[in-house]
This record gives structure tokens, C-alpha cells and sequence, in this order.
């Protein structure tokens, strides 16, 4: 089980009104080919990266800055309309965008309380304030089956 499963999980086992947004992997054939974005709240959904985008380089990925912002960066802002702002996730893809971590900084000046998936080596200073401001938990094999109650148990 991974990052974004885990927090799917928690967020499941929470009887709150969650918004923001969530990633999964496009496959074609088995492989990956990029990663879309959905707004939790409203369901949009549109391309964060793939191989064939335009857009900031990251790997074998173009980062779709468009549906970032336009998708991503909206439905955080308007996540602080609800009970708890879900960000799946504060990674390499996500900090490409100016207007994406400008909302984020937004959220964590908020009293909203926030889940998010944290890419682990991360240097950017906004990531950096994650790590120093809030609590991170770390996933790994001994305790990725439990981490959804105890991170839904935090929100209790």
C-alpha cells in the first residue's frame, strides 16, 4: 500500500467533508504514462504530468502546468471551504508551479486542517516548512497497514 492509498484510506474512515485533490497514475498497457489530478470536492479531472505534455521537464514526464493550476491549485483554495484540505501531494511535479505553492502556503497558514502526501527527499522550502511545522509520518513496510486509523485518529 502506497502514499495516496493511505491517505484514500483515512480519509474514508473520517466522517468530515474532505476537499482538494488526488493523483492517480494513467496506465496504458501496464505502463505509466503520467499522473492525473482530481478535485476531491467536484470530481474535474485533468492531466498533472505525462510523456507527451508540453511543459516543465521532470524525468520522462512533462509536468501539465494548465491543469495544475487550473484543477489543482483552485480546488486547494477552495478546499479551505471545508472541514479538512486534502493534498495528494507536495512533490517535484506539484512545485513546478508558482501558483500551486502560493495556494499550499495559503492552507497551511489556515486553521483548516491538512493532510497531505509529502514527497520524502523533497528540498524545496516549501516542503521544508511541511517537514518543520507539522507532524510527517513515514511509510514503510511495518506500518503502512495501521497508518490509515492512526492518521484518521489524529483528525478525531
Amino acid at each position: 500500500m502506497g502514499k495516496s492509498t493511505i491517505l484514500a484510506r483515512a480519509v474514508e474512515k473520517l466522517d468530515l467533508k474532505a476537499c482538494g485533490i488526488r493523483a492517480a497514475e494513467m496506465l496504458v498497457d501496464d505502463k505509466r504514462q503520467g499522473f492525473s489530478i482530481e478535485d476531491i470536492d467536484t470530481g474535474r479531472k485533468g492531466i498533472l504530468s505525462h510523456v507527451k505534455c508540453t511543459g516543465p521537464k521532470l524525468g520522462k514526464y512533462h509536468v501539465n502546468l494548465e491543469d495544475l493550476d487550473s484543477i489543482g491549485a483552485e480546488a486547494i483554495r477552495d478546499a479551505l471551504s471545508c472541514d479538512f484540505v486534502v493534498i495528494d501531494e507536495v512533490g517535484p511535479m506539484e512545485l513546478k508551479s508558482d501558483n500551486f505553492v502560493r495556494v499550499v502556503e495559503e492552507v497551511l497558514d489556515s486553521d483548516r486542517p491538512i493532510l497531505a502526501v509529502l514527497h520524502r527527499s523533497s528540498k524545496h522550502p516549501l516542503a521544508q516548512r511541511i517537514r518543520e511545522e507539522f507532524e510527517v509520518l513515514t511509510v514503510d513496510e511495518a506500518n503502512r497497514d495501521d497508518l490509515p486509523e492512526i492518521i484518521a485518529g489524529r483528525f478525531r
